[in-house]
């Protein structure tokens, strides 16, 4: 039997948390924040698989803990905001988030969002593809043999099924229906604000084989 996987709550609206927790405590292990000082070492300390991030946070908004949580870790980090502007949830894939949704939020859309990054990651197994002297590990470690970045678990889906078919142009609705499992609330838009992120990380370790192929999708070669 799977162990109950672990939710972080980084949120400082009481109700909001309370809310959250009577809904997915039967279904994970959940916490939240204590000390809005110290987000990161909490997270890092409570080993989290999802991250729960509102933006307005006292001290330091919720840009800035999903930066320092990148230091850390890979987990997948939905974003929960009461603002529904497209720049900040631009923002928010940009600083390292890997969806955005605004309140008042369904708990239902919330909760099959955070199935769906779940069972991704339960599926990801340690393993790597290669190409040349350039390593993609499922646990988002891409390396060109002396460098390393860490990339998102939404980056490593699409870097990986583009490995997988090197030389083949994979369609952006292929791409979306295994990042997102056919969830009809995700577009080509977000698709395209991730794909932007992952290439700016691994054109740092000189990695520049990602490929558009203007209407139809990307290959990698």
């Amino acid at each position: 039997m799977r162990q109950k996987e672990k939710i972080f709550i980084v949120e400082d609206d009481a109700s909001i948390v309370s809310s959250l927790k009577n809904y997915f405590s039967p279904l994970y292990q959940v916490e939240s924040v204590r000390n809005f000082r110290a987000v990161r070492q909490e997270v890092v300390d409570f080993q989290p698989d999802l991250v729960l991030m509102d933006i307005s946070l006292p001290y330091f908004n919720g840009f800035y803990w999903t930066t320092e949580i990148r230091k850390e870790l890979t987990i997948p980090i939905i974003f929960i905001s009461s603002s529904s502007e497209e720049m900040d949830a631009i923002m928010a894939m940009n600083m390292g988030g890997d969806d955005f949704i605004s309140k008042p939020f369904s708990l239902a859309l919330l909760d099959a969002k955070i199935g769906a990054f779940l069972r991704r990651a339960y599926h990801f197994s340690q393993q790597e593809l290669t190409l040349d002297q350039f390593k993609l590990s499922f646990d988002g470690s891409f390396s060109n043999g002396e460098e390393i970045c860490a990339l998102t678990k939404t980056e490593t889906k699409i870097l990986t099924t583009l490995f997988q078919q090197l030389g083949k142009v994979v369609a952006k609705e292929e791409l979306l229906d295994k990042l997102w499992e056919g969830e009809e609330f995700i577009d080509q838009n977000t698709l395209s604000v991730h794909m932007t992120r992952l290439r700016k990380k691994v054109s740092k370790l000189g990695f520049e084989r990602i490929h558009t192929i203007r209407g139809v999708g990307y290959l990698v070669k």
